[in-house]
């Protein structure tokens, strides 16, 4: 299953909710929110700085992150960002495929 790296930071709805139920209570909430859509956790961490939270998962499809993504963002208690994330394999299958492109202004 592809790999999908969420960050995000709290608003202060959020970060009043993370204080009221804990770190473990917001990843036993992230657990269920990836099952729903068929995915697994792979990590979750909490972090200082711009971002509050750091999140790995496997998910059968990108329209399930977007779904997690969407459903996050709407609650109006975090901002969320995703990254695709590709195996090295992945990579030596992309620079192996042809393209064509020109520069800017080549």
């Amino acid at each position: 299953m592809p790999k999908y790296l969420f960050t995000g930071s709290y608003s202060a709805a959020g970060a009043a909710g993370v204080l009221k139920e804990g770190g473990s209570g917001r990843l036993a909430a992230t657990e269920k929110l990836v099952s729903s859509v068929g995915g697994r956790v792979e990590a979750y961490y909490f972090a200082f700085g711009g971002d509050d939270f750091y999140l790995i998962a496997e998910l059968p499809d990108s329209v399930s992150a977007a779904a997690m993504s969407l459903s996050a963002a709407a609650s109006g208690a975090l901002s969320v960002r995703t990254v695709v994330l590709l195996t090295p394999e992945e990579i030596d299958a992309a620079s192996r495929q042809s393209v064509t492109y020109r520069a800017p202004g080549a």
